[in-house]
């Protein structure tokens, strides 16, 4: 028994385990020994036993009866928190168990999937016994999603007025020429005078020609918000400067319109000035197959002045007779499907989504679905903000009602009940969860794969030694490992920049984080985005900005008094913006002022050689001090010097003196001679070059280019 006790105290200091997992390390069981013949008795043991037996003093040792183990239910890929649960246990002690193993505990987690071999040795390791759960057959869920309806008769088609949008390059004049055929002043209320969302409006034509426009954002950061409005329109209005000529975002406008398969009609915008060359523009457009009719295609071309009105009418009319070729015609009956355009946060209305109607008709009550959100419509708002009964296909309307704000581009699909819209929403996130469970999985089995083969790749050094020798070489190892400096940690938290992003729509959102998505800069600054949301600053966004020491970046929404006090009181820097390329202006600046100052070196000046050497008695101490003529610059005393020798630096610091004859002095300029001794015992020789420098620090910027 001490024997066992003894080595059961050195395991313990081994594996600070748990006791009930040391008898499982030990060569022989510690409360029933197994019988091994005594050896002889020599007569003073003899005499002894005999005198104890004669005196009646004999113990009879009792034997334990065996304890039954305790057994634990497994099943495969069973998750480290439901193992600790089915041995009733918690997550430390399946962490012990699995203690010189090749499981990456690093990595280990409570939700952390475990493979069938570790499950086996964790109940193994805990004096327990495992048997397999009973399997259940998990019948197969059924499909409750909604689709789209199959195509309509051509008995109920009606006529519908033509969905356009407004593409092209940022500040060529849409939303002026919006304005103009609507007769409103939106472009004068833009921030930085560039539209930052797609705005949806109906327009009637004095004809009496109805035509519902998207106007989309032009700026590099809005390519999303670009490609949803030509995903959901009939036709595409191309809006180019005549005195600009064709740009990036021209180009990327054109493509989308060929990706979605839609007709362009260019609007050469500008004419009235100038500078304006229309032809220019045609024959720039020739390359990226965009043929107007001057040269033979089928693309009408129309000359306009947004500003001043000029052939507005020509371009509607153009429109509407492109409209009637295509005999555009819609479903008003059934179920109404659509699809979102913009979706936002009100403070009175709730989750507000901006949508197209495509099929049927909406009308106050309907039961909506849209990703993994669904809505029993309360109100519905035209462009002017006023509420409207109900809205036919190519109808653009403000939809209030959702339970949780839906994602923009997602497809509203309208359903018979709320029951019907809770089983779809039920099975859209049941279906997301299986999804993302099959990638984790995938995840899991390649790190797992990595991490076995890391793990043979380290200990196959170590497979000739003692399992104490590798104990000793591992914890060593891992002691260097873990001993980072603490300058390096200190950086390591200086250099980072965590991020809370709130704005006012979906799609600015969106934009946003496309744009953070291009950081590439992490080498000199880490950068990461903790959280992002819709709607105004709020007590949660300070409570994450404080945990994480981060920065609030706000674009288009409010900040109240209460949260700005708040925010101040914490010591939380709160950046509020409008115009979406002043933000990442703004976030580039903060991150290049994380960065440490990149120190450059300017020589001021250089003795071309040492000629002498000889030391100087200062009170009982011999100081050695080199003689020497400045060939270039001069010397400063207050400057930093380096002593060269041949290509190696011997020494750097400063100077204790500088003398010229016998005077000390401050400077010494080209040609003349001087002695100087050092903040070091440095031994001189003839030939060794002296440099006199200083070092000035400038401030870094960081190097991502977000593209505009």
């Amino acid at each position: 028994m001490n024997r066992a006790t003894s080595l059961i105290r050195r395991v313990r200091l081994i594996t600070h385990t748990d006791p009930t997992l040391v008898a499982n390390y030990l060569p022989f069981p510690i409360f029933a020994p197994a019988w091994t013949p005594a050896p002889p008795l020599t007569s003073h043991h003899a005499r002894f036993l005999a005198t104890k037996q004669g005196k009646g003093h004999s113990k009879v040792q009792k034997v334990k009866p065996k304890q039954d183990k305790q057994e634990v239910e497994i099943k495969q890929k069973m998750t480290v928190s439901a193992l600790a649960q089915a041995m009733n246990k918690d997550f430390d002690h399946v962490f012990e168990a699995l203690l010189n193993t090749s499981v990456d505990l690093d990595s280990l987690e409570p939700h952390s999937v475990l493979e069938e071999q570790w499950i086996k040795e964790v109940v193994k390791r805990s004096g327990m016994k495992f048997k397999w759960a009973k399997l259940v057959e998990s019948k197969e869920r059924e499909n409750k999603d909604t689709q789209r309806r199959d195509p309509p008769d051509p008995a109920v088609l009606v006529s519908r007025p033509p969905v356009v949008t407004i593409m092209g390059h940022v500040d060529h004049g849409k939303t002026t020429l919006l304005d103009s055929l609507r007769k409103s002043q939106v472009a004068a209320g833009e921030a930085g005078g560039i539209t930052q969302h797609i705005g949806a409006f109906l327009v009637q034509l004095p004809s009496g020609e109805k035509i519902t426009f998207l106007d989309t954002p032009g700026h590099a950061a809005f390519s999303a918000m670009r490609a949803r409005g030509a995903l959901a329109t009939d036709i595409v209005i191309l809006v180019v400067a005549a005195d600009d000529g064709v740009m990036k975002q021209t180009i990327e406008s054109i493509l989308h319109a060929k990706k979605a398969q839609v007709p362009i009609i260019v609007a050469v915008n500008k004419c009235d000035k100038h500078q304006a060359d229309p032809a220019r523009v045609k024959q720039e457009l020739l390359s990226h197959d965009v043929v107007c009719e001057e040269y033979g295609g089928e693309v009408q071309a129309i000359h306009v002045s947004a500003l001043k009105g000029n052939n507005l009418l020509e371009l509607a009319e153009a429109t509407v007779t492109l409209a009637e070729v295509m005999e555009l015609k819609g479903d008003p009956t059934g179920l109404v499907e659509g699809t979102i355009i913009e979706s936002r946060s009100d403070k009175g209305k709730g989750p507000v989504t901006t949508a197209i109607v495509q099929r049927g008709t909406l009308k106050k009550g309907c039961t909506l679905v849209a990703g993994k959100t669904w809505a029993k419509v309360r109100f519905l708002f035209d462009e002017n903000n006023c509420t409207v009964k109900e809205a036919g296909p190519s109808t653009a309307v403000e939809i209030v009602g959702w339970k949780e704000l839906p994602s923009a581009g997602e497809e509203i699909l309208e359903v018979e009940s709320e029951k019907r819209a809770r089983e779809v929403v039920d099975w859209r996130c049941y279906q997301e969860e299986q999804d993302k469970l099959k990638e984790d999985m995938q995840a899991i089995e390649v790190k797992q794969r990595e991490h076995q083969e890391s793990y043979k790749k380290e200990r196959e050094p170590l497979a000739h030694l003692s399992w104490r020798q590798r104990k000793s070489a591992l914890y060593k190892a891992n002691k260097k490992l873990m001993a980072m400096r603490p300058s390096e940690k200190l950086e390591s938290q200086e250099l980072s920049l965590p991020l809370i992003v709130k704005g006012d729509v979906d799609g600015s959102v969106e934009a946003i984080l496309n744009i953070l998505e291009s950081y590439d800069a992490h080498h000199q600054c880490q950068m990461e985005v903790v959280h992002f949301g819709i709607g105004d600053v709020s007590e949660n966004d300070l409570n994450l900005a404080e945990t994480f020491s981060g920065t609030i970046y706000g674009f288009n929404v409010g900040v109240n008094k209460s949260i700005q006090q708040m925010a101040t009181k914490k010591g939380i820097i709160l950046k509020m913006h409008k115009v979406i390329y002043k933000l990442i202006d703004d976030l580039k600046d903060e991150l290049s002022s994380k960065l440490p100052p990149s120190v450059k070196e300017n020589v001021i000046g250089v003795c071309a050689s040492v000629l002498a050497m000889f030391d100087v008695t200062v009170g009982k101490k011999k100081v050695p001090v080199a003689g020497c003529r400045v060939q270039k610059g001069q010397l400063d005393r207050k400057m930093k010097f380096r002593l060269v020798r041949g290509r190696d630096i011997i020494w750097e610091g400063s100077l204790t003196a500088l003398k010229h004859h016998k005077d000390d002095v401050q400077m010494v300029k080209t040609g003349m001679e001087c002695g100087l001794s050092v903040d070091q015992d440095i031994e001189f020789r003839p030939g060794d070059e002296v440099v006199c420098y200083e070092e000035t620090e400038t401030r870094q910027t960081i190097s991502w280019d977000p593209g505009f």
